[in-house]
């Protein structure tokens, strides 16, 4: 079993990297195997809207995302951590989700990997990104597990909020729980590239 931690921060070492570090320590308790991917300096593209991966289900655009994509794919869970700017979650997260559109084939997709999230704010925005990163899961059939946000003014004022850290380190612990129940969405209900439920005649 194996769960990846994905640092959407442009920085490296900061909150959303300590909170990520604590989720993954909680899932190596757990007996699971762990992994730190962070987007900081890493050439990822936005989606150019091409719409290929719609007919091949690879994306034509030749970057560090290629790589990510084997990550997320051999993954049995992904928490994914943001830092809030202008009120969501970080551009790195949104260009992430924008190019998992070329997951979608039964072979290559997300479906039924447990999803996890940590934010962390000064002010205004965690609802906003948690409810996006949570309908994107949902939208990608991967089954929600919990999430731990905050409001830490530095990375040692983060460090002594315990009761946060303990959550964090939790969260890695009942991702792996819920990956052992080996959850699947019925197949009869398969996941399409277009949005769940909205129609236009």
């Amino acid at each position: 079993m194996k769960i990846l931690g994905l640092s959407c921060s442009p920085r490296r070492q900061g909150t959303t990297e300590i909170l990520l570090d604590m989720a993954l320590q909680g899932a190596r308790q757990e007996g699971a195997e762990v992994e730190l991917y962070c987007l900081a300096g890493k050439d990822i593209k936005p989606c150019d809207g091409c719409r290929a991966c719609r007919e091949t289900g690879e994306c034509h655009i030749q970057d560090d995302m290629q790589d990510l994509y084997n990550k997320l794919l051999a993954a049995n869970g992904i928490i994914f951590g943001t830092p809030i700017y202008f009120y969501s979650m970080a551009a790195q997260a949104k260009t992430v989700i924008d190019r998992t559109i070329a997951l979608n084939r039964p072979e290559r997709s997300l479906g039924n990997k447990v999803g996890g999230v940590v934010a962390v704010a000064g002010s205004m925005g965690l609802i906003d990104a948690l409810k996006d990163l949570y309908f994107y899961m949902v939208t990608r059939q991967m089954l929600p597990a919990n999430f731990v946000a905050a409001y830490p003014g530095s990375r040692d004022e983060l460090r002594k909020m315990e009761r946060c850290m303990n959550a964090a380190q939790d969260l890695g612990r009942q991702m792996v729980q819920i990956v052992a129940k080996k959850f699947e969405y019925p197949s009869e209900f398969p996941r399409t590239s277009f949005a769940f439920g909205t129609h236009t005649r």
